[in-house]
This record gives structure tokens, C-alpha cells and sequence, in this order.
């Protein structure tokens, strides 16, 4: 379980094919506090810590992780959110992410406006998903607010904050993201689509 609050930015530095999954290589600030089977968010996707070496610490990614989300794209040397478990007994400052990729989208417009940065979104027409304005939804692991909502769009407006302390600062017209939708919106969301049946 995470809050979708990025502790800190890490590097990939080195990527191995195994069949059909992905070990990666990560380095990051809090290796230090890292142990073995740990949860550890990777922009918004739930990986297990498998090993820890002298500078970096190796996850794997399996196919049904690397079809739903961008970790495919990923390259030596690109930059990602990263975000350990939360404990229990501490705040929650995000909202209830659990690490679960649902689908990805692109980033269709960037504007700044009243010192804040509006990231605008474009999610797959056949998706099951829906946003709704002033509701949860984590970008690449970052927990975010829903600004306005339509069919299979939504935009955000990024604090100077967390723009420079994330991969937002990184983003272009056309860069595709991890979603993951509240989830109390897609039981809602099930619930419905199972009574109207």
C-alpha cells in the first residue's frame, strides 16, 4: 500500500531479459533502507525488492506487469518516481494507491497558469475507467487531484513543488504515463456495471 507521495527520484542502471520478464537495476537515496522482499513503487507500479547490491537494488517486472504499463519503454539510464511501502501507523498525506497499474495515457497539453502547471490526459476510449473532478488519480505514482474530467480525459494542476521534485518537470506533449484510478471509483464503478446486467 502506497499514498502516491514520491519520496525520492531514482536511476535505472541496467536492464536484463529473462523470457519474459524484465529484471531492473535501480539506484536510488534510500538503498540504505532497503531490504529484501519490500514493496517499492516504481512511477506508480508495485515491485518487489530482490536483491540488494553495493549501489543498486533489483526488482522484476513479469509480462502481465510490462503489457498494462510503461515499464517497457524504459531504458538504462531514464529517471523514475519511487515511493517505499506506507507504514501503518503514519499519515496518510496522498491517497490510498496500491501500486496497481490499470492502463496507461498520454499527456496531450501542458500549460502554465497562475504559477501552477495544468498537465492535460488522454486515456484508452474502450477503458471501464471514469475520473471525476475533485477525485483521486496517481500519474506515474504521484497522487494527484482531479481538475476537470471528461470521457477518457482528465487534467491536473502540478504545484511548483512536486513539479520539480518529480518526473513532471521531465514531461512533454506526448509522453505516456502509469495510471492508477481511485480505488473506491472502480468498486463503484464494478458495482454498477454488475446491477445493471
Amino acid at each position: 500500500m502506497f499514498t502516491g507521495i514520491v519520496e525520492t527520484l531514482g536511476v535505472i542502471r541496467k536492464i536484463e531479459h529473462d523470457q519474459t520478464n524484465l529484471h531492473l537495476y535501480i539506484e536510488s537515496s534510500f538503498m540504505s533502507m532497503l531490504k529484501i522482499d519490500q514493496s517499492v513503487a516504481h512511477n506508480g507500479v508495485c515491485l518487489t525488492v530482490v536483491e540488494i547490491n553495493e549501489n543498486t537494488y533489483k526488482v522484476t517486472a513479469i509480462k502481465e506487469t510490462i503489457a498494462v504499463t510503461t515499464i517497457g519503454l524504459w531504458k538504462v539510464g531514464d529517471v523514475v518516481n519511487l515511493e517505499r511501502g506506507m507504514p501503518l501507523n503514519d499519515r496518510l498525506d496522498g491517497h490510498i494507491v496500491q501500486g496497481h497499474v490499470d492502463e496507461t495515457a498520454v499527456i496531450t497539453k501542458i500549460e502554465e497558469v497562475g504559477g501552477s502547471t495544468y498537465f492535460s490526459f488522454k486515456y484508452s476510449e474502450k477503458s471501464k475507467h471514469v475520473t471525476i473532478e475533485k477525485g483521486s488519480i496517481t500519474v506515474d505514482g504521484t497522487s494527484l487531484t482531479v481538475v476537470s474530467s471528461g470521457t477518457n480525459t482528465f487534467s491536473v494542476a502540478i504545484i511548483p513543488f512536486t513539479l520539480e521534485n518529480t518526473l513532471f518537470k521531465t514531461y512533454k506533449v506526448g509522453t505516456k504515463v502509469n495510471l492508477e484510478f481511485d480505488v473506491i471509483g472502480k468498486y463503484v464503478t464494478k458495482l454498477m456495471q454488475v446491477h445493471l446486467k
